[in-house]
């Protein structure tokens, strides 16, 4: 992925999904000043043509749209068409996601039913839609939206924070299976950003410490300078990336003892 904007580049095809507002939308226009053309999925198909029409006449790209909701079955299967059909396509976005700020004994079981759906199972199955194809090019990339509550799931609701920790967890093993195939993956983590992810989460932006809130331009851009700079992980506001492998080496440092034949001897089992 090019760090420049250059309108004369074209670096094939990137599918941003829940491409309609916010951080989709901010990843959409990014991509398209850098020279990718556009494939736009989300379920606002108004939203989407306007933002469309707005990056094509900006930039010159070519932008389709795919008016899909994640959560149904048939559009997920309609948009991993796409991703297994179209060899333009170096680049996947994995945006698309929601959030909830209840405990987990103020919210409704079927709604954290239907955000694990959206948060895992659509961005699993698109991201295997599109894998493979990748492999047989010996090249692309894969950005998935993860947050920082994929560390720090005490923050918000546990149903939301356990699908980032999937999310960044899935991105890990991506990295380890793939990238010697030539295949970049990145999760991004962002803090509190401000869209409208916290309305719908039931906890108004308004309501948070303003200095812990980023602007969702910013925190795209951050996160695509980590992506230039091959993070695997990118936390837009830590300042000190040495402290994101401070925190792996510790995680690699228990795997001599996660799997032994006798339990450790703390425990006294005879």
């Amino acid at each position: 992925m090019s760090n420049s904007s250059n309108p004369a580049a074209h670096l094939g095809t990137a599918v941003v999904t829940g491409a309609s507002s916010g951080i989709g939308a901010i990843y959409a226009d990014r991509l398209a000043r850098r020279g990718y053309d556009l494939i736009l999925v989300a379920r606002n198909r108004a939203r989407l043509e306007t933002l469309a029409m707005r990056i094509t006449n900006e930039t010159g790209r070519s932008v389709e749209i795919v008016a899909a909701d994640l959560n149904d079955d048939a559009d997920i299967r309609r948009v991993e068409n796409v991703l297994r059909t179209d060899a333009s396509i170096t680049v996947l976005v994995n945006n698309a996601g929601v959030g909830a700020a209840a405990p987990l004994v103020d919210a409704n079981v079927d709604t954290m039913e239907s955000m694990i759906k959206l948060n895992v199972v659509a961005l699993t199955r698109l991201t295997y839609a599109i894998a493979p194809a990748f492999v047989a090019r010996g090249g692309g990339s894969i950005i998935n939206i993860a947050s920082i509550v994929a560390i720090a799931p005490e923050l918000l609701n546990g149903v939301y924070g356990g699908t980032k920790a999937f999310v960044l967890a899935f991105t890990q093993s991506l990295h380890h299976e793939l990238a010697s195939k030539g295949v970049k993956v990145q999760a991004v983590l962002p803090g509190a950003t401000r869209t409208e992810f916290w309305d719908v989460a039931g906890l108004p932006v308004e309501h948070l410490d303003q200095g812990i809130v980023m602007p969702a331009e910013q925190m795209v851009d951050a996160s695509l300078v980590g992506f230039d700079r091959g993070e695997l992980a990118t936390i837009p506001s830590l300042p000190d990336y040495a402290d994101w492998q401070a925190f792996e080496s510790a995680r690699a440092a228990l795997g001599p003892n996660l799997s032994r034949s006798k339990p450790a001897a703390r425990f006294n089992v005879a």
